[in-house]
């Protein structure tokens, strides 16, 4: 069990040999290798733990006779104790090394020996207090023991505050000024999830010498996100945006995180998805260019690896929502310009698809819908910029704005104006961006004969399910891989904003969903529209309340499945 848990003798011996050049952590070199050890520390002691926790106090020591020595110098080195949640587990192993019924002096030593080991632990997180001479001389200041060391911790933190706000006051050389920083942010480490100590974190990560090296130790900016990621702290916005910007793989990490969240969490709405991202302060951090590009390079790995999957690219299109919102909001003096976020693509198109649809009237989104057809169409089919790199790029740009095809699916069908077609090659290129024109061709014309088929419909006086039902049994291309996402959307959008398509609606869903990709993938397209009309709730409130319907519907159903 030992050696599977990865507890060997010379682990054993590796870490004792730590505690006793350690000692009880007096000089500056001492406490620099605690602190840069701690991680490790505290995942050995966990695999001691997960050990002893199913062994006899005897068995223990027989299987492991240095653990009295190793634990008990680790709980009388105040950088160790005061580490995370290494005073907690060295309490659970010491409860595990008590003996119920000593059966020799060397038993009842050792319950003597963790009896005051514990009480030393209890004291120092405050639920205990030992020292009598201490205790009265802070009474005669007026304190109770808590409040005196809250005040001391404060007092120590803003010393330490003030020093880092006047370092470049002081006639010292600035390799002695950085090793300082250095040395400070490591021994912060293991207190940083105290409250009090809060202020010196975010002083910490403000302070820049103006050189080219980082002078912070990597141990705690990545001690601070994991720390942050954990909700074990929180720190100001401007703090957090910092942390990223020096630490890529804290920020890589925070971005990893909160989309493994975001698909762990689907299906739900959109607002809870918003919430989500607002929660991890990514899309306030994300209006600085730099973390805007490496959470969105992130995004678009993630949709590549996942073969364009709905899931991830609902997740993409609800961080660029919660992005543009933060950019109007926190942005105002456009200190930096949108090409700084999309370098890649021509400036026109990002500022057209930038447009907030609500700032527009009928006719006006009409049009605005054709002029970016038409300008993302020269884009990615004039001669001598055409390239897959530059395909791929404005097809990204699209995902991204996901919403402009929403609203262009709702008027095919039900619009009755000729000017379609530049409508149709939107949606036709958000789901078959192949740079084939025989491909996309093939898609146009089997999209075309579905708007068609689904025009007629809207005329009709009354439609029946099977009517509808050939446009997904027909007039599905199996070449175009594209062309059943496609005639998907037009279906939805056809049920949700057309008055046959409501007669019907509820009836055709239970059939048309048939799988648990395919209901995840209508879920997401039902979740998406019904948050976009929601901003209009007077003239899309029959359509909401069928949306949502029909949402409750399919979950059930996809529940069912699984």
């Amino acid at each position: 069990m030992a050696e599977d848990a990865g507890l060997t003798k010379l682990s054993f011996e590796f870490w004792l040999h730590k505690t006793l050049k350690w000692g009880q952590s007096t000089t500056s070199e001492s406490q620099q290798d605690v602190c840069l050890h701690l991680p490790e520390l505290q995942e050995f002691l966990l695999q001691i733990y997960g050990a002893l926790k199913h062994m006899n106090c005897r068995t223990a020591v027989q299987q492991f006779p240095l653990v009295g020595q190793l634990l008990g110098r680790l709980c009388w080195n105040p950088l160790v104790i005061g580490y995370d949640e290494c005073q907690k587990i060295l309490m659970w192993c010491l409860c595990c090394l008590y003996s119920g019924e000593p059966q020799s002096p060397v038993e009842l030593k050792a319950n003597s020996w963790i009896q005051s080991s514990l009480c030393h632990l209890l004291s120092i997180s405050g639920l205990g207090s030992h020292n009598t001479d201490l205790n009265s001389f802070i009474s005669t200041l007026g304190f109770t023991s808590a409040d005196y060391n809250s005040k001391l911790l404060e007092n120590v933190v803003l010393s330490l505050v003030t020093e880092l706000r006047n370092q470049f006051n002081q006639f010292k050389s600035q390799q002695s000024i950085s090793s300082r920083i250095t040395s400070i942010s490591l021994l912060c480490m293991p207190l940083i999830t105290l409250p009090d100590v809060i202020p010196l974190v975010e002083a910490l990560l403000s302070y820049h010498d103006g050189g080219s090296q980082e002078v912070l130790h990597s141990t705690f900016l990545e001690a601070v996100n994991k720390a942050l990621l954990q909700k074990k702290i929180s720190l100001s916005e401007s703090a957090v945006v910092q942390l990223w910007l020096r630490h890529l793989p804290s920020l890589e990490k925070a971005v990893l995180q909160t989309l493994g969240n975001l698909i762990s969490s689907q299906p739900c709405s959109v607002q809870e998805m918003a919430c989500l991202i607002k929660d991890s302060l990514l899309d306030r951090a994300a209006c600085h260019p730099a973390i805007f590009r490496t959470a969105d390079e992130i995004l678009k790995n993630a949709l590549l690896e996942t073969d364009g999957a709905p899931e991830v690219m609902t997740v993409m299109q609800v961080f660029t929502q919660c992005f543009v919102q933060a950019y109007h909001e926190n942005n105002k003096q456009h200190k930096f310009p949108l090409k700084a976020y999309f370098p890649q693509n021509p400036h026109l198109l990002v500022m057209v698809l930038f447009k907030d649809p609500a700032d527009l009237s009928a006719k006006g989104l009409h049009q605005h819908l054709n002029h970016i057809a038409e300008i993302l169409k020269t884009t990615v089919e004039t001669k001598g910029v055409r390239s897959c790199g530059n395909l791929f790029e404005n097809w990204l740009l699209l995902v991204h704005f996901g919403e402009w095809v929403d609203i262009a699916a709702e008027q095919l069908v039900v619009s009755q104006c000729e000017s379609s077609g530049a409508l149709l090659w939107l949606l036709v290129f958000y789901y078959e961006p192949s740079d084939e024109n025989q491909r996309r061709t093939q898609t146009m014309r089997e999209a075309k004969s579905v708007c068609d088929h689904l025009t007629t419909l809207s005329r009709a006086s009354t439609i029946s399910v099977p009517e509808l039902e050939v446009v997904t049994s027909s007039r599905i291309d199996a070449r175009c891989p594209g062309t059943k996402h496609l005639i998907r959307h037009l279906i939805v959008s056809f049920l949700l904003f057309t008055p046959g398509g409501h007669t019907i609606a509820r009836e055709f869903i239970d059939g048309f969903a048939v799988g648990s990709s395919e209901i995840l993938e209508v879920i997401g397209l039902l979740t998406c529209i019904s948050n976009r009309v929601s901003q209009d709730g007077v003239k899309y409130q029959r359509t909401i309340k069928l949306a949502n319907d029909l949402l409750q519907r399919l979950k059930s159903g996809l529940m069912f499945l699984q």
